[in-house]
C-alpha cells in the first residue's frame, strides 16, 4: 500500500470513528436496541457482498454444466473458474456431473455416481490399479449402457470405478477420442463429431 493509500486509510478509518462516536452520543437512551439494529444491518450488508462476490462459484458449482451448448455436430464447453472444463452427460438415463481429464485414460465414476446410475457397487472387483495425483488407487472395471451429450449417443462404453474418495467423476481420453476432434480455442473446449 502507497502513502497515498495509507493517508487515505486513516482518513477514512477517522471519519468512521467520529460517526460511531456521534452515533453513540445521539442514541444514549436506546443504545441495547439501537446497537441490535445496527448489527442486524451489518450482517445484510455483509451477506449482500459475500452472495455478489460469490455468485459465480456457487452457480457454477450448483451447475458445472448449464453454460455448455450443444449444436448439431459440436459440443461447446467454456472453461470454468478454477481453470477446468465440466460437463453434466446421461449415463444410463441419469445426470451425471464430469471433470474432463485428458490425463485420465478412462472413465472413471465415484462410488455415488456408479452407484447412482445403477452399478452394483457388491459386486465389482477391484483388481485394477491406476496411478494419479494423489497416490496409486484401486479400480474395478465397470460397462456403461448409454452415454449421451447433447445430440452424441454411445453405447456399450467400458469404465472404472475407483476404490477411493472422489469429488467428481472423470471424462477421460477414452470417451474423448470418440469425437473427431476436440480442441481449446479461446477458453472453450469445442468437441465436435
Amino acid at each position: 500500500m502507497d502513502g497515498e493509500n495509507t493517508a487515505r486509510l486513516v482518513y477514512l478509518s477517522l471519519l468512521a470513528a467520529a460517526l460511531v462516536f456521534w452515533f453513540i452520543a445521539q442514541n444514549r437512551a436506546s443504545l441495547g436496541k439501537t446497537m441490535q439494529h445496527a448489527l442486524a444491518w451489518v450482517f445484510i450488508f455483509v451477506g449482500v457482498i459475500a452472495v455478489i462476490g460469490l455468485w459465480e462459484d456457487i452457480r457454477t458449482t450448483v451447475s458445472p454444466a448449464a453454460r455448455m451448448t450443444a449444436s448439431e455436430n459440436a459440443i461447446t464447453v467454456p472453461r470454468g473458474r478454477d481453470g477446468h472444463y465440466y460437463l453434466q452427460l446421461k449415463v444410463n438415463g441419469t445426470p451425471v456431473d464430469f471433470l474432463v481429464d485428458t490425463g485420465a485414460s478412462q472413465i472413471v465414476l465415484s462410488h455415488a455416481d456408479a452407484e447412482k446410475i445403477g452399478i452394483d457397487l457388491k459386486e465389482l472387483n477391484y483388481f485394477g490399479r491406476a496411478l494419479t495425483a494423489n497416490g496409486e488407487v484401486r479400480t474395478a472395471p465397470a460397462v456403461i449402457e448409454e452415454i449421451v451429450l447433447g445430440p452424441f449417443r454411445d453405447q456399450d462404453i467400458s469404465a472404472w470405478v475407483n476404490e477411493g474418495e472422489m469429488d467428481r467423476s472423470l471424462l477421460g481420453m477414452e470417451y474423448l477420442q470418440r469425437f473427431s476432434s476436440f480442441a481449446i480455442t479461446d477458453g472453450n473446449l469445442i468437441l465436435s463429431r
